[in-house]
């Protein structure tokens, strides 16, 4: 293990745990800033040496479910601290994690990609069966609360609420399942000779296990310096007199860079079926494991919650989603589609700052 991936999620979690021991200050932020880079890098070395060791599309299954899950505590606990403002956080972050990862994330991988190698190829089954289950959950947690009448505003009632965080998670298991054991090929990335890194010894059961330990310590610090760095964040966006949905937005692009990188570097290296397995995969977990766990929480605490989009939200919805299955109906993708998405992705952006 090279020495600075070790010793960079150690360094992080110690400054976390300085600027959550000390008050806010304008040098903790300085502070936390290389140092939550530095995490975002050793995670994405330490899970790639976990990915390696056990395969595809297990690694990639690791990093997207670590991270969702580290963000999913992080959100229930600003609900729980937030009170009703804070009503609307789990689909803000939700709609901004689609939006990322469907555009940003896979805008600038197909774009890289598409650059250095021309055209890429990936698996039709996988990616397609993927985003026909990001449809559907993304169709059942974000789009019919704006059009249901047995509550007010864009939310659901108890019973609705019970029945989309059962379906969403019983929805991910059973893809989960679908990706891992019953169609496992559907998401392996073609054998490409000239990969060295997939050809490559696999590391130790040791070196994995202590990868993996390392992983946790790497996204537990860029979960919790993101939080850190966050009051500075909204400090700017209020600055700026920028709507307060920005600051949603600013705290997934932090959580979700470790996923982000890693998904870059398999496009760089001609392995673009990592890429989408990660892209996908990431935002499947993000509903399959969010809309259970604070809907849990909503009904035995009684929190309010609202996770309907409004107008604008979900044409963007729709609009990803449509150009999506149009990127993935032939099996190859170029740069063109790359910029198609970015586009999108860039619409997103302007849009949450000028409404």
């Amino acid at each position: 293990m090279p020495r600075w991936a070790l010793a960079a999620p150690l360094v992080a979690v110690v400054l976390l745990a300085v600027a959550l021991l000390l008050p806010p200050s304008t040098v903790i932020a300085l502070l936390c800033a290389p140092a939550l880079i530095g995490a975002v890098l050793a995670a994405v070395h330490h899970a790639e040496v976990v990915a390696h060791r056990v395969g595809e599309p297990f690694g990639t299954l690791v990093l997207a479910v670590a991270v969702t899950v580290i963000e999913v505590a992080l959100i229930v606990s600003v609900m729980l601290t937030g009170g009703p403002d804070k009503a609307a956080l789990p689909r803000d972050t939700i709609f901004s994690a689609i939006m990322i990862i469907c555009n940003g994330v896979v805008g600038v991988c197909l774009l890289v990609g598409g650059l250095r190698h021309h055209e890429q190829t990936f698996h039709l089954g996988g990616a397609n069966s993927a985003l026909a289950a990001l449809i559907a959950l993304s169709t059942l947690s974000l789009v019919l609360p704006a059009f249901t009448t047995s509550s007010p505003g864009p939310t659901y009632t108890a019973a609705q609420l019970s029945f989309a965080a059962i379906a969403s998670l019983s929805l991910w298991a059973v893809f989960v399942f679908f990706q891992t054991v019953s169609h496992r090929d559907y998401f392996l990335p073609p054998d490409d000779p000239a990969d060295e890194e997939s050809h490559a010894a696999p590391p130790s059961v040791r070196a994995a296990w202590m990868g993996f330990g390392m992983l946790l310590v790497a996204l537990i610090a860029v979960v919790g310096l993101a939080k850190i760095l966050s009051p500075s964040i909204e400090s700017g966006v209020a600055a700026a007199g920028a709507p307060k949905a920005v600051i949603g937005i600013a705290i997934a692009l932090l959580v979700l860079l470790p996923e982000t990188w890693a998904a870059v570097r398999a496009a760089r290296a001609n392995r673009l079926q990592t890429s989408l397995n990660l892209a996908l995969g990431s935002a499947l977990a993000s509903i399959g494991l969010t809309i259970p766990v604070v809907a849990l929480a909503s009904v035995l605490l009684e929190l309010p919650l609202v996770l309907g989009l409004d107008a604008k939200e979900l044409v963007l919805l729709a609009l990803s989603f449509i150009v999506g299955s149009i990127t993935l109906v032939s099996g190859r993708t170029n740069m063109l589609q790359g910029a198609v998405h970015l586009a999108i992705f860039a619409a997103f952006l302007f849009l949450a700052l000028v409404p």
